[in-house]
């Protein structure tokens, strides 16, 4: 095989394989990218920058590649349609929210919901109904059961659910129950499965949400699939308004789409159908084994059994006494960073694309860190994202488009936000446009700073003020 195409992915994935063709046919195109595929001027980054317009096809899209690996995907997935993004799964995020609801109208929506969602309530004018996790005692935010989705439907206006499954943190809910309650009131639902483009593809994982009931999803190719950063896929069902769809998704995706991005999603899906079972049952027999290295080390708790995802490694280090901010430092000397480190969790995110090698140094380094900062056993503290209350006084388009001001974060106390805040990573907002400012956001977003986690999208990072309405 060649190295453009090392498993002979090119005759089941036609943008890869027009991207690998455009890469071996010499030529100068008068189109853009600007580069005209030369590395004279600014090197090696954009080696490989290949259009979908006058690249993986003609300019005027003559051969269907685009829509020839689209409907590939859907098949895989046993969608009805599908969508490829280049804008991760926040761009599809913010179309399944415009396509799922109208102006005004009220939508079910968790508290565990990726910052892009309050995003699309401002850019689709939606009203959110929230549903806030309850917390597990190591602090990982537990899924809504079956029950919660009917009690929250019932009586209410909403007109769809939007819920994330997994967690950042690995947790899964029964998404079949979910649908169940959705389709009694009938209403879609839409799952944010950023975290779970390899759920369906081996009998250890859960299956995908489309399989389990839900109306759509979307998936982040480049999370736990081998694609480019940035690679999303939006799959619908039969019931799902398609043609509405279709309009969401081109309203707010570039009209200049990343070629190598396209083929790596395609190559990714073709991966994933002819060998993503026996890769997946490889790097899973792997975590399983780092599992029970770990839960061999005193006071530490590692995420495992029903309702967690297999491939992902979420650590809680409370009863351990380490900081997770400590042992990051550790892991990034070692050339190791992890997904997300605070001072009670580290999560590590595992794929296909990681030997038994890789995760055999990854828990050898862990189990050395924890040790060496090793201290008296806390409980640990949940995430301010899990633990805070939101109580709408505006709407979220309402907010974001008030009259502000800036004032001190501690004076903030009772007035409405104007501004999205969220400790990074995950990227769960504490504080949403629209909403109330209370003293338990204060304190939760000083607490989440204190332990070591950025502070995403405020104003002012530092948090010592913060915008609100006038």
């Amino acid at each position: 095989m060649s190295p453009g195409d090392p498993r002979g992915l090119r005759a089941h994935a036609p943008l890869l394989d027009a991207w690998l063709s455009f890469m071996e046919t010499p030529g100068h195109p008068f189109t853009i990218p600007g580069h005209k595929q030369s590395t004279e001027f600014v090197g090696d980054v954009v080696r490989g920058d290949v259009p979908l317009y006058a690249g993986l096809d003609s300019m005027k899209l003559s051969y269907g590649r685009l829509a020839d690996a689209q409907a590939r995907a859907a098949r895989l997935w046993g969608a009805t349609s599908c969508h490829f993004s280049v804008g991760g799964s926040t761009h599809g995020n913010q179309a399944l929210a415009m396509a799922m609801a109208r102006p005004g109208d009220m939508i079910v929506l968790s508290r565990t919901s990726h910052r892009s969602m309050v995003s699309a309530l401002v850019l689709a004018d939606l009203v959110p109904q929230w549903l806030v996790p309850t917390v597990s005692p190591d602090g990982m935010p537990l899924p809504p059961t079956g029950a919660d989705v009917a009690a929250a439907l019932a009586g209410s206006a909403a007109v769809g659910v939007h819920l994330t499954d997994p967690a950042y943190v690995g947790t899964c809910g029964d998404v079949s129950a979910w649908a169940t309650a959705c389709r009694g009131a009938g209403v879609p639902l839409v799952i944010d499965a950023a975290w779970a483009a390899h759920f369906g593809f081996h009998p250890a994982l859960p299956p995908h949400a489309l399989a389990a009931g839900a109306d759509a999803l979307v998936t982040s190719a480049h999370k736990t699939l081998p694609s480019w950063s940035q690679g999303a896929l939006i799959l619908a069902g039969a019931g799902f308004p398609a043609g509405r769809l279709d309009m969401a998704v081109d309203a707010i995706h570039t009209t200049s789409p990343a070629g190598a991005i396209l083929a790596s999603i395609d190559a990714a899906r073709a991966l994933l159908e002819t060998a993503g079972e026996a890769l997946l049952g490889d790097v899973l027999a792997a975590v399983g084994d780092a599992r029970s290295r770990l839960a061999q080390v005193d006071g530490l708790r590692v995420l495992d059994g029903p309702g967690v995802d297999p491939l992902k490694l979420t650590l809680v280090l409370g009863h351990a006494g380490a900081d997770g901010n400590l042992i990051e430092a550790d892991l990034i000397a070692a050339g190791m960073p992890v997904e997300l480190a605070d001072r009670d969790t580290i999560v590590a995110m595992v794929t296909m694309a990681d030997q038994p090698g890789d995760i055999d140094r990854l828990v050898t380094a862990l189990i050395g860190s924890i040790e060496r900062h090793r201290g008296m056993p806390r409980s640990p503290t949940p995430s301010a994202a899990y633990s805070v209350v939101p109580e709408l006084a505006l709407t979220p388009k309402e907010a974001f488009f008030a009259p502000t001001q800036t004032v001190p974060l501690r004076e903030s106390v009772g007035r409405v936000g104007a501004e999205l805040i969220a400790p990074y990573p995950p990227g769960i907002p504490v504080l949403a446009p629209g909403e109330r400012i209370t003293a338990e956001v204060v304190d939760a977003l000083l607490a989440a700073q204190v332990s070591g986690i950025r502070i995403a999208y405020a104003a002012d990072s530092t948090l010592a003020s913060v915008k609100v309405v006038k």
